[in-house]
This record gives structure tokens, sequence and C-alpha cells, in this order.
């Protein structure tokens, strides 16, 4: 138990990092942030407190697709927007274009594994990939179709609202996949032979 709680919390914190790194990036950034990204510019909030808000009104939506939040899910939604607004605060966006697609691509790597750490402690899922999940269960449309289609519609609305899209947009759509397909069983934990 303290080794799952240990690496929930990590993978919570280092999400946030990642995301916060590529924000800094400016290359485009991945879906949901795009969307958040596109209220703070409508409302002035911190981006850190509307993914809190995002967030929350997303778990909301999980009750009439009957999805279970874990703890996980709440410490998803609580956490990882005050971390990337903590990160947010001690960083700064490099000058250089090459060091900024470098900031990216480290922090689309770092989420693929912050993912595979907070998922693989099993304590369930985040507030957008339960959303995903409860969809699929509920429309019983394929879970990528799902996916997809939620992803663009947070990526047009942000977009619309003026969210960074850009390459980093497109390169996170096509490789998070596949990270976090490899850091996912390298980071599970194993069931407890009492559970």
């Amino acid at each position: 138990m303290t080794r799952r709680i240990t690496q929930l919390l990590l993978g919570l914190a280092l999400f946030g990092l990642s995301i916060t790194m590529m924000l800094r990036g400016v290359v485009g950034i991945p879906p949901w942030d795009v969307f958040t990204q596109g209220f703070v510019n409508v409302t002035g909030l911190p981006f850190g407190m509307l993914t809190i808000i995002i967030s929350v009104v997303l778990l909301l939506a999980w009750i009439p697709l009957r999805q279970k939040p874990g703890i996980g899910t709440v410490g998803n939604a609580l956490l990882v927007g005050a971390f990337i607004q903590l990160f947010l605060g001690m960083t700064t966006v490099p000058e250089e274009l090459w060091q900024r697609i470098l900031l990216f691509a480290a922090g689309l790597v770092l989420n693929g594994f912050a993912t595979g750490l907070y998922i693989g402690a099993r304590f369930g899922p985040g507030p957008r990939d339960g959303l995903m999940t409860g969809l699929h269960r509920v429309t019983g449309k394929p879970i990528w179709l799902v996916r997809t289609s939620i992803e663009i519609v947070v990526v047009a609305i942000g977009w619309m609202l003026g969210g960074n899209v850009g390459i980093g947009t497109l390169a996170f759509a096509l490789l998070i996949g596949p990270l976090v397909h490899f850091f996912m069983p390298l980071l599970h934990v194993p069931p407890a032979r009492s559970e």
C-alpha cells in the first residue's frame, strides 16, 4: 500500500511537471490543455486552477455514466492542477526554438511515464480517462473512436478560444498512446494476494 500511494503521488506530481514542460515548449500542447488554455484566455483564471475546475466538472459528468471514482481519480482532479501551477511559477519559456522543442519532447516522454506511474498504482483513472471509458461503455462505440472524438471536440473549442495548437499537439496525439503502452506494464503494481 505504501508503494502504491507513493507511486500515485509521484505520478501526479510528474504529470503536472510534464504538462508544464509542454506548455513552456510553446510548440503546441496536448488536446485537453488546448481546451484549458482557451478558457484561460477567456476567463483570465490561472491554468492550474482551471485544470482543477475542468476536472471537477468532468467528474460530475461521470454521474450519469455511472462511473465510480477511486482515490487516484480524486487525487488527479485536485493535485495535477496544483502541481502545474507550482511548476509554472518556477519555470520560464526558453528563448531558442530547439530548446523549446527538446523541452516539449522531454515533457511528452515524462507524461507517458507519469501516466504509467499513477495508473499503475491502481487507484482509478483520471477524470478525462474515466469520461472516455464511461462513454465507451454507454455508447458501445470503440474506445479509439470515443477518445478521438472527445479530443477533436476539445481541441476545436480550445483553438477557437485561442489555445496553442501546433506540431506538439499532433506529436502528443500520435505518440502518447505508444508511450503509455510501453510504461504501463513496467510500472503496474501487481495486486497483493489478499486483494
